[in-house]
């Protein structure tokens, strides 16, 4: 592992745990040639999954990218950040075990939307408007409407962060 400090190449470990949910392991790194601690996450990976665009752009897939976009959805919402991780954790998970290498952004976008409408209808929203690209009032109207009376209320114990 390369130091991001100084690029040496001989870092030693100094901790490793699991993750809460057990998804991954923390490494508690040093480097031997500036001693600048730093922390790695491992992750297990099933497959290398390719993303394809509405355009027709294939790239890798990014879980950090949708990890943001679900954290952006949630902020000020009262989910926890292990749930958040949860979250993402179960949708990579479901991407990995669908057995196709490529999967378009669109699939991608309603797993992500399902996952948040199932917990924060707040955060459903804000998604689903970034996703489908609202520009118009009605949009948002619809959505709304389209939502059953009370989706909007939090299934979830945790206090709202301040």
């Amino acid at each position: 592992m390369h130091c991001p400090f100084c690029g040496h190449e001989d870092t030693q470990v100094k901790d490793s745990r699991p993750t809460d949910d057990g998804a991954a392991i923390r490494r508690r790194r040093v480097c031997t040639a500036c001693a600048q601690r730093f922390t790695t996450i491992e992750r297990v990976q099933l497959r290398e999954l390719v993303v394809t665009k509405m355009d027709g752009r294939r790239v890798p897939f990014d879980r950090d990218k949708l990890a943001r976009s679900i954290r952006i959805a949630l902020r000020k919402r009262p989910i926890d950040e292990e749930r958040q991780e949860r979250i993402v954790n179960g949708l990579v998970r479901q991407l990995e075990a669908s057995g196709d290498a490529e999967i378009s952004s669109s699939k991608i976008g309603e797993l992500a939307m399902d996952a948040l409408h199932n917990i924060d209808g707040v955060a459903y929203v804000r998604f689903a408007s970034v996703y489908r690209d609202f520009r118009e009032v009605e949009a948002f109207s619809k959505l709304l409407t389209d939502m059953q009376p009370g989706e909007e209320d939090i299934p979830s114990s945790s206090p709202p962060n301040p």
